[in-house]
């Protein structure tokens, strides 16, 4: 298994240059999508005698790999990086690896722990249904959605984040992510059920979540019985009133994303207005990667979050295509500079370094002193995303 890995590693070069654009302009994408490649197979290696019962990495803590169970609600993010280089670069030993791992989240159809099952099934089950598909993986992503179904309260029309805490019902803007497989299930099976929900929560987060500026608080409370606000704060942001990077990306990704699949206007108009926030907010004329949170207090001495810049950077990369062509202009450039910017190397590992990580410079959760300038699965897993979608309106543009 090593020498197969290593072999694929070493031939990762070659299949870049067969598949990615061609021109030396693009030459930081191909070092870009090669260095991820041998990243993720070096990783592969590197965990291999780990038991499949607790071996999705997560992040580095203490010098070493943080690794979570399939319930976590990262755990999806690695198998789904995979497949994404997988697409980038061709190469068959990243499909064997992410299908692998990808099945190890099988028995998570049923779990209704928490309210993260998109990120945990269809990062991994629906980038393998899409590249790879086998039999099983529409029925196990539609039993996923019943289960994330299965959080949703009709009374306060929200799917309940979270099960700890002092709040009676907390909704969190990440949960807005989560919204794409159900949305999905609804077009798989025709059933309205999953995109009625989809729409309710998306709806009621947009009335209660945001601020005039369209900042995000990023948890919002509800009492169960009278169906109303109780407290907007944060948990993982500097204050309650402070704009959290994350939770900014989290915001426009989701909107984007429902305006894909329902077309209606609000939700575009949500994007289009987190995003000037955004873009209007970033550290300085050329650099494009925010801190943690954009309130912080010891800005410029704060950590950066790359995990944010990469989820913003596919998320304007799409929302580009929609709205007018001048506004999508701005929208793609902006993702490009960030996309630039992460695969420098400031963000950009080495080959062999960063324990298999792709980026440098996270944020967890700061207040937590939690994966604090360290690297994210998910963060990888945006910024793959992102060159994907980078690539492909690329190669689109030259057409």
């Amino acid at each position: 298994m090593k020498n197969k890995l290593l072999l694929a590693v070493g031939s990762l070069a070659f299949l870049t240059a067969c598949n990615a654009p061609k021109g030396n302009e693009m030459e930081w994408f191909d070092h870009a999508v090669k260095t991820s490649g041998h990243q993720l197979l070096y990783m592969a290696e590197q965990l291999k005698d780990e038991p499949d019962t607790a071996c999705f990495p997560r992040s580095i803590k203490e010098g070493k790999y943080r690794l979570e169970h399939p319930t976590d609600w990262t755990s999806g993010f690695y198998p789904g990086s995979m497949w994404l280089a997988y697409e980038l670069t061709g190469d068959e030993a990243l499909a064997k690896e992410a299908r692998k791992y990808t099945n190890r989240l099988q028995d998570m159809q049923y779990y209704t722990g928490n309210h993260d099952l998109g990120f945990m099934m269809f990062c991994s089950y629906g980038q393998g249904l899409r590249l790879k598909p086998e039999p099983a993986d529409s029925l196990i992503l539609v039993h996923s959605s019943e289960s994330l179904c299965s959080r949703f309260s009709p009374k306060v029309g929200l799917i309940r984040s979270w099960d700890f805490g002092d709040w009676s019902y907390p909704v969190i803007i990440d949960n807005m992510m989560n919204l794409e497989m159900l949305f999905w299930a609804s077009e798989q099976t025709n059933n309205p059920k999953y995109r009625d929900i989809a729409i309710s929560h998306a709806d009621k987060t947009l009335k209660n979540h945001f601020r005039p500026d369209m900042t995000s608080y990023h948890v919002v409370s509800y009492s169960v019985d009278s169906d109303t606000v109780e407290s907007k704060g944060t948990f993982q942001g500097y204050a309650d009133s402070s704009a959290w990077a994350r939770g900014q990306a989290w915001g426009v990704y989701g909107y984007t994303m429902c305006y894909r699949f329902t077309k209606q206007q609000n939700y575009l108009d949500a994007a289009h207005k987190i995003a000037r926030f955004i873009i209007d907010h970033r550290p300085a004329e050329n650099d494009y990667i925010p801190y943690w949170d954009y309130d912080a207090p010891k800005i410029p001495d704060e950590p950066r979050d790359a995990s944010a810049a990469a989820v913003t950077a596919s998320a304007l990369l799409e929302l580009s295509g929609y709205g007018d062509k001048k506004q999508g202009e701005e929208y793609f450039r902006y993702a490009e500079n960030i996309l630039k910017q992460l695969s420098s190397e400031e963000y950009l590992a080495k080959e062999g370094e960063n324990h298999g990580f792709i980026l440098l410079h996270s944020v967890g959760s700061f207040p937590h002193d939690s994966e604090i300038d360290t690297p994210l699965n998910y963060a990888d897993y945006y910024y793959l995303e992102a060159l994907k979608r980078y690539k492909d309106l690329k190669e689109k543009s030259d057409n």
